[in-house]
């Protein structure tokens, strides 16, 4: 690897600024994230598309900090698994939210198109499943 690239280990989750909920009543925040940059394992640019789906609790997210937050994995070697399993697990840390779900559309690379998904609502993390709009099966034609 190159002297200046970072592996995972070096994603600073303190970049992340958490504000009070100015509501205690439910409510729904979606961020779309359209110009996600990071290196993949063969250090080549990798680029997508993340969606996340937030239901705050006492937090909620500062879109600026979260702006230097992504920014800084543009230098990063990373896996599209580990990467979003990491970014999920920052923003359950410093957000708490009541439900994150983060979808990751990854451009083709060789012809080749993914899609990673994480929701807190899921009993495999600890959820009660009390949501059931991730179980559409046409969600993947309906995120742009």
């Amino acid at each position: 690897m190159g002297s200046n690239i970072k592996t995972y280990e070096a994603i600073d989750s303190s970049l992340l600024i958490a504000l009070p909920n100015p509501s205690n009543q439910a409510y729904e925040i979606n961020i779309k994230i359209p110009e996600f940059t990071f290196l993949g394992v063969q250090e080549q640019p990798d680029f997508a598309t993340f969606y996340l789906t937030f239901y705050p609790k006492d937090k909620i997210i500062e879109l600026k900090a979260l702006k230097h937050y992504v920014y800084q994995l543009r230098d990063i070697v990373v896996s599209y698994e580990r990467l979003i399993n990491i970014f999920y697990d920052h923003l359950i840390e410093v957000y708490k939210p009541e439900r994150l779900r983060v979808v990751m559309n990854c451009n083709p690379r060789g012809g080749i198109s993914s899609k990673l998904t994480i929701d807190s609502d899921w009993k495999s993390r600890g959820g009660e499943e009390k949501y059931r709009d991730w179980q559409d099966v046409n969600e993947w034609h309906r995120l742009d």
